[in-house]
């Protein structure tokens, strides 16, 4: 049982080491609106969601105010489009987004997850109209999340999907060029994705997850930062249990928010994403911990096993603090979102090529990174392939949200605002990778995949 005095605890974490609750997220099951007529199956889609989380920012305000905890977002996934709306007879599912985009809005959430397709072995016609969808969709509403599942260490992937996302991203880049290509910061594309992530824009409520359910993603680079500066000149096995302590502290919080949400809203918990989500507020850093451990800038050389160790760490302490752990966590290294990242990227200590190297080892993958907006369509899906094998081919999680910045070169900056941040734009090898790409077909998946 988690008492009020252990919340109580995290006061000074709290207000001087930011830590927070980045999000409570309602997955909702859809399918059951399933109809032939694409309006009536909206309307079913908008009654479901404004009846089950109209309570969900009330909720979560109470919570944070009775608790001392802040609660940054509240968020919604909904069952993946392509699947739940896959009876609907039309060519577009641009209306159902701007069904989600109303409904997100009258419930009072920043962000709904769910625009997405799982295409790791193929793609179906309903998968086909998703994505021949994304760019309209995310370029006419506000609030909608789009991810695509394109493989997986148990199928392969799709490189066909592969080719196809990067003439998605270049086209919502395009359409949203008025606001610097703001769109793609909401779509993703996934290796392996998981069904219970509550973090966006990859979040969606999974086929295997039951009608409705609480998850909680928490956060707390700060609370480390603080917690290893605190251990100047410790050995490795020093540095690894204070790591385990502190993520254990902050993922205690988490649970006791996420079981007062779920006993408030009369909805099952879910699981615990005991994640470090930066943001792009000083101190609020991944990168800023890995300096922390002995790195002059995030690229320096060890880097990479300073993020293996920090995320493998706030595994193995969070795990005992939660009765059900998931979604992602571990260490998101996001660029935009990341105070440290964009002063490692500014002074040349980071490329893109290093960060993809760090994907090996961190939670996701290469995350709210900004390109040139002239980067070709082959190179984005050539970026996009690589980072698919290193999931598939480790077992791991791996995501790219890229965002080819219309009209900016590398070497400029990009402002997003809010907790998406601002990015210098990075380079990009641009060496032509097209005939690997236009090669079609699926990878199959490496041999350890068969385990039966």
């Amino acid at each position: 049982m988690i008492s009020m005095s252990e919340a109580r605890k995290t006061n000074e974490m709290i207000l001087e080491e930011k830590l927070d609750v980045r999000t409570i997220t309602m997955g909702i099951n859809i399918m059951d609106c399933a109809d032939s007529n694409l309006k009536t199956f909206c309307n079913k889609v908008y009654d479901k969601i404004t009846s089950l989380a109209q309570n969900l920012v009330k909720t979560g305000d109470e919570i944070a105010l009775d608790f001392g905890i802040p609660i940054v977002n509240k968020r919604i996934s909904v069952t993946p489009i392509a699947i739940a709306a896959s009876a609907c007879d039309c060519d577009s599912y641009v209306e159902i987004a701007r069904t989600l985009d109303r409904a997100a809005m009258e419930v009072g959430i920043n962000f709904i997850g769910g625009f997405s397709a799982l295409v790791q072995k193929g793609i179906t016609k309903s998968d086909r109209t998703l994505i021949n969808s994304v760019s309209e969709a995310l370029s006419t509403t506000e609030r909608v999340c789009s991810s695509i599942n394109l493989g997986s260490s148990r199928s392969g992937i799709d490189m066909n999907a592969v080719k196809l996302m990067g003439s998605v991203i270049k086209e919502t880049a395009y359409l949203t060029r008025d606001r610097d290509s703001l769109g793609c910061t909401k779509f993703v594309v996934f290796c392996n994705a998981v069904e219970d992530n509550p973090f966006m824009a990859g979040a969606f409520h999974g086929p295997g997850e039951g009608d409705c359910a609480i998850n909680v993603g928490i956060s707390g680079p700060g609370v480390v930062r603080k917690a290893l500066e605190e251990k100047q000149g410790a050995d490795f096995e020093t540095l690894c249990e204070t790591v385990k302590r502190t993520a254990f502290k902050i993922t205690r919080a988490g649970q006791l928010v996420a079981k007062e949400a779920s006993k408030r809203l009369g909805v099952p918990f879910g699981i615990i994403d005991l994640s470090l989500a930066p943001t792009p507020v000083l101190g609020d850093s991944v990168a800023m911990i890995l300096q922390a451990m002995g790195l002059e800038y995030v690229g320096a050389p060890g880097t990479t096993a300073a993020l293996a160790i920090l995320n493998d760490n706030v595994k193995k302490g969070g795990v005992m603090a939660s009765s059900f752990v998931g979604g992602l966590s571990g260490a998101f290294i996001p660029v935009s979102e990341d105070y440290g990242m964009i002063k490692a990227v500014e002074a040349n200590a980071l490329t893109l090529e290093k960060l993809e190297a760090m994907t090996c080892v961190c939670s996701v993958g290469l995350d709210m990174i900004a390109i040139p907006g002239d980067t070709s369509e082959s190179t984005i899906s050539g970026i996009i392939a690589d980072e698919m094998a290193i999931g598939m081919i480790n077992n791991k999680t791996t995501a790219v949200r890229i965002i080819p910045v219309h009209g900016k070169k590398a070497g400029e900056k990009v402002v997003f605002g809010g907790l998406l941040g601002y990015a210098p734009i990075m380079e990009v090898n641009n060496y032509d990778c097209s005939a690997f790409i236009n090669r079609g077909g699926r990878i199959p998946p490496p041999i350890h995949s068969f385990k039966n």
